[in-house]
């Protein structure tokens, strides 16, 4: 740069060259507080406009990074600092018994953050490889950040909260285009988006002012479109169909005692019995609202019927346990439909378990005496896959028990698409705290994505009934006692992104790779090629 430069640009290049001359701790604490910043654009803050210094300062601190191995390490701070500060409300989960899961509290805030920060390591390092510059190296950055978040959602499980893409829950209308690319694809974009204005660094004034004008409308216009998709009246919904969702608001120290489980059971029937009960058609309880095993418990199911709707059904979480001669018993987290005579009509049980919440993965069991966090002694096992349930006159639907709702395509079988999804879950476990906003905004990007409207009841905050488009037809909020009483809206045809899922993200990349080096081409050269 030279020293007489005052083109609007010098004093961006003098900050660049400032972080470039900060010494290496100094570079990865930076990074750390940049991904910091970034969790303030995720529910319930959503301070988007957080995202641009963060992922632009990102940008600038892979430029000075000499070799591609320091690009790993500076993005393993950023998703260090990004992880460890956005899921923070997981240490909550391990305080509802700190006696035995307090030691534990270091290990899942600085671990879980650590281990995940390898893959936002491994985006930045794969990002340094084309050795781009200009655009090119910013869409770069952004195709390796949604590439490893898709595999972040995969590896050893997947664990795919926080996706970027969550920070356009902040409004119905900018959810949309998730119907189209999904989260996965949304990510892409944000980040492209969020990380252009590093190029008002680099020289060619111009040049740089139309890259970051043309992205910013392009994004602009993508939003507006998705807008566009979302009707100004109200979804149609199914006739002859009243649902009662019931939030029941147990401390969950106060949900794990045994002996406050007959009490628990009551309060539920208690909610669901009040006024307007005789209307309903479809009771919608949360994850293991009945604590009890009513497949071979016939006292506890019997005691269910005040709750059961006349000619109708209700939808509960329940503990589900499988014996057989010889065999040691089997425990699964279910859902189980029962009809109003309180025969049990349909069953799930859950897949996708949450690991140390509901197993000990790895034989960690055996080699250190671990224990899961939920009561019991035993480990869950885990059902067969994705479902769709049809019972009575109900919808066909697809129940997601608790984190299932994370997963953008587990959601539905395969072949089997459903009328509707219906999420129970527990988020009692993460306190008052973000963590049960993040989850209920990755259940309604689930919505938009699939055009399938979402029943969600939870034991505490947050409960919803949502249309296809992600709208909030009733809600009860976090930390409120209640029952929400709704009718069920009607699906939208098969979205784009229903239909061919994550090979949407695919398409994407496949365009993104070959224009990291094109986008640095010189217009003049650009025109003697073709």
């Amino acid at each position: 740069m030279a020293r007489g430069d005052a083109t609007p640009a010098a004093p961006l290049r003098r900050l660049v060259l400032r972080v470039g001359e900060l010494s290496r701790w100094r570079r990865h604490l930076l990074a750390a507080l940049l991904g910091v910043s970034a969790t303030a654009a995720l529910p319930p803050l959503f301070l988007v406009p957080l995202l641009v210094p963060a992922f632009t300062g990102l940008v600038w601190l892979l430029d000075g990074a000499a070799t591609r191995g320091r690009a790993f390490w500076l993005g393993w701070s950023f998703g260090a600092g990004f992880f460890a500060s956005g899921l923070y409300w997981i240490c909550n989960a391990l305080l509802v018994d700190p006696v035995r899961f307090g030691w534990m509290i270091p290990f899942a805030l600085f671990g879980l953050g650590g281990g995940l920060g390898l893959f936002t390591g491994a985006a930045t390092w794969l990002a340094a490889l084309p050795r781009a510059r200009g655009a090119g190296r910013v869409l770069a950055l952004a195709a390796s950040w949604s590439a490893l978040e898709w595999l972040r959602g995969h590896v050893l499980t997947g664990f795919p909260w926080n996706l970027i893409a969550t920070t356009w829950g902040l409004s119905d209308l900018t959810m949309q285009p998730a119907a189209w690319i999904g989260a996965y694809g949304l990510s892409l974009l944000t980040v492209l988006v969020a990380a252009l204005p590093a190029v008002l660094a680099d020289e060619a004034p111009a040049a740089r002012w139309r890259t970051v004008a043309a992205g910013a409308v392009a994004f602009a216009l993508l939003i507006g479109a998705g807008a566009l998709r979302v009707p100004s009246q109200a979804a149609p919904v199914v006739p002859g169909i009243t649902l009662r969702v019931v939030q029941a608001d147990i401390a969950q120290t106060l949900k794990a005692r045994r002996d406050l489980m007959e009490e628990n059971l009551a309060r539920h029937i208690r909610l669901t019995t009040g006024p307007g009960f005789e209307r309903v058609t479809t009771v919608i309880w949360p994850e293991t609202a009945v604590p009890f095993a009513i497949g071979i418990d016939s006292a506890h199911r019997e005691a269910l019927a005040p709750a059961l709707p006349r000619n109708g059904l209700l939808l509960t979480g329940v503990v589900r346990v499988e014996r057989a001669p010889g065999v040691p018993l089997r425990f699964f987290n279910s859902l189980a439909a029962l009809d109003s005579r309180g025969d049990i009509v349909g069953t799930y049980d859950k897949h996708h378990l949450v690991p140390f919440g509901e197993y000990v993965p790895f034989h960690l069991r055996e080699l250190f005496d671990l224990s899961k966090v939920t009561p019991g002694s035993a480990d869950f096992s885990a059902g067969p896959g994705p479902a769709t349930l049809a019972v009575d006159s109900l919808p066909p639907f697809s129940p997601l028990i608790c984190y299932e709702a994370i997963f953008p395509e587990e959601v539905v079988a395969a072949g089997r698409r459903p009328a509707w999804l219906l999420n129970v879950t527990n988020d009692g476990w993460f306190g008052i705290s973000s963590g049960p906003h993040q989850h209920f905004i990755s259940a309604r990007f689930r919505a938009v994505e699939q055009g399938l409207p979402l029943v969600r009841a939870a034991n505490t905050g947050i409960s919803a009934v949502v249309d296809p488009y992600g709208r909030i037809l009733g809600m009860l909020a976090l930390g409120r006692s209640g029952v929400i009483d709704a009718p069920l809206p009607v699906a939208l045809p098969e979205t784009i992104y229903g239909r061919f899922g994550d090979l949407t993200l695919l398409l994407l990349l496949l365009i993104a790779v070959p224009l990291v080096h094109l986008v640095n081409i010189p217009k003049k050269l650009l025109l003697l090629r073709l």
